[in-house]
């Protein structure tokens, strides 16, 4: 019988904090719609009281989900909570999160404020939210500098009051994992009535430390986590849902707990809450980088091609990646050379393999880099030139105002054909036009264009991705003319598709 956790997401509270960050209420209800398609349990969808665009935020997400908890935070202040209650009104299920410091830097120095007068606007808080709403959560800020005696008789007294939860954060990120599983082991076993709370936690990354002091917290009796998509906050960030997430689900044996996040559309709300944000996630980020799944040693490469497992210990599906990535570098090895070249469509024995590695080297060594067109280019100009297909004619015309237009000359097997085409613009009247020739039904599934260094007068590069009969073929092209390019990459694929 496992443990359940709750996930209390905040990345449209404490997350939005984060300057630069803002995002308007249509943005926010794209977000929140997400995070209930994730499986949150709890959605902080604002601070109605900060600006009038938060509680619109607040009212407008409380119509737009259905199941998640919609919670709004406050100050213990009676017209916070006021503001708080109205944005809720059209929430299934309302939480108003409350709360003041509890560490002698809030107490005295923030507060100007005695132990005695901080409890009892506590209590009073909690009491005054409970008018509203049944679900009340408070939190004790601060509480990871809190002396943990005087958390407990506050935490106690909330409780007693009627909050549902009590949220231990660790505000400025200063404990260390052992100190905050401590602390939460200290108010399950010395705050009387605990059982009728859920204890939560509530981590900053200023040390790095965010994930590993929630996990302690967890392990020592804490049911919610609150966290952000990517780890985004205030300062360094918050504790990461990704990571809290998939620690669980790949440790489950040790940890026995269970949490309602369908993990395979991790990736897609990491992707959107970084577009929406405008905030890019850095690529060795565990779960959801760039990186996270890329292997470019040749150690490491050989070994995933084996088994994946002998390198990763998620299996990138899980949090909705198709697959490692296996990135060719100067470390990379034959294996990571050979499964690249099979992907591409290209089949060579072990003395050709050998001297395109042998090249390839030669390249690594010059280019950080090394993409698929350029693999294309190591296995020989001597292939290219014996292609059956060959584009030996390309012109377009298009312009403002103008219907894209676009003839060419095919060479079939030393036989020439010519055709002209439109289309929605230059690229895809030319590719009209070579498809007219060369009668196949293939369906173009993906078309990247890339620019070799920088300049309108740069070398494009174009890869392009061809479905004929449920096989997939690749075909590159690289001219200064993009349109070009494209022509040529699209022929590229069209030549490995086996001849009729």
């Amino acid at each position: 019988m496992s443990d359940r956790l709750y996930i209390f997401d905040t990345t449209l509270r404490d997350g939005e904090q984060v300057p630069g960050c803002q995002l308007n209420t249509v943005e926010k209800i794209e977000v929140a719609r997400a995070l209930e398609e994730l499986g949150v349990d709890v959605i902080e969808a604002g601070f109605p009281i900060s600006s009038p665009g938060d509680f619109d935020s607040v009212v407008e997400i409380s119509k737009a989900v259905t199941w998640p908890t919609i919670c709004a935070l406050t100050r213990a202040v009676e017209k916070d909570i006021d503001v708080a209650a109205e944005a809720l009104k059209y929430a299934k299920k309302g939480r108003i999160h409350t709360g003041i410091g509890t560490s002698p830097y809030h107490i005295y120095n923030k507060l100007n404020s005695t132990p005695e007068e901080i409890l009892e606007r506590a209590v009073a808080a909690v009491k005054y939210a409970k008018k509203y709403v049944e679900d009340v959560e408070f939190y004790a800020e601060d509480a990871g500098r809190s002396d943990n005696e005087y958390l407990a008789r506050v935490i106690e007294a909330v409780i007693k009051a009627g909050a549902t939860v009590v949220n231990i954060p660790d505000t400025t990120g200063y404990t260390m994992p052992h100190e905050f599983g401590e602390k939460i082991k200290y108010l399950v076993d010395n705050v009387r009535g605990i059982e009728n709370a859920i204890i939560s936690t509530h981590c900053h990354n200023d040390l790095g430390m965010a994930t590993a002091n929630t996990i302690a917290g967890i392990i020592n009796g804490a049911r919610q986590a609150e966290v952000t998509i990517n780890g985004i906050g205030e300062r360094a960030g918050n504790t990461s849902l990704e990571e809290v997430v998939m620690t669980l689900k790949s440790r489950y044996q040790v940890l026995n707990i269970d949490t309602n996040i369908n993990t395979k559309n991790i990736y897609k709300t990491s992707r959107l809450v970084s577009t929406l944000m405008n905030m890019p996630v850095q690529p060795n980020k565990a779960i959801v980088g760039r990186n996270a799944f890329a292997h470019s040693s040749g150690i490491h490469q050989d070994g995933v091609l084996k088994n994946r497992e002998n390198y990763e210990i998620i299996d990138p599906t899980d949090v909705g990646i198709n697959e490692s990535s296996i990135v060719l570098t100067a470390r990379s090895g034959r294996a990571a050379l050979k499964h690249r070249l099979e992907v591409m469509g290209f089949e060579l024995d072990q003395a050709q393999l050998d001297e395109v590695y042998g090249r390839f080297l030669d390249l690594a060594d010059k280019k950080k880099d090394i993409r698929d067109d350029d693999v294309a280019l190591l296995v020989g100009d001597a292939e290219r030139k014996e292609r059956r297909v060959k584009l030996e004619f390309l012109q377009v015309v298009t312009g403002k105002s103008l219907l894209p237009m676009a003839s060419v000359r095919i060479d079939i097997a030393g036989e020439k054909f010519d055709a002209t085409a439109s289309g929605n613009g230059p690229v895809d009247a030319a590719i009209n036009a070579v498809k007219q020739i060369i009668r196949r039904q293939v369906t173009l599934e993906e078309f990247l264009i890339q620019a070799i260094t920088r300049g309108s007068d740069d070398v494009g590069k174009v890869h392009m991705e061809l479905d004929f009969e449920g096989v997939k073929y690749f075909g590159f092209g690289a001219h200064t003319d993009i349109i070009t390019a494209s022509a040529e990459a699209f022929i590229d694929a069209v030549n490995k598709i086996p001849a009729q």
